[in-house]
């Protein structure tokens, strides 16, 4: 007999500093510069195929 959920509690710890991930340098904002535009990028794809549906 299968057995069927029909709730799901989730816990979590919001404000534990313990498993955050490194802060990028702010020194490097060539590399930031860059990321930032292959977001845009695709995102702008993105809206693109959207509006050929």
């Amino acid at each position: 007999m299968p057995i069927e959920i029909k709730e799901l509690h989730i816990k979590i710890n919001v404000g534990e500093k313990a498993n955050q991930p490194p802060l990028p340098n702010e020194g490097d904002e060539s590399n930031t510069q860059q990321i930032i535009e292959a977001c845009v990028e695709q995102v702008m794809e993105i809206i693109a195929r959207k509006e050929e549906r």
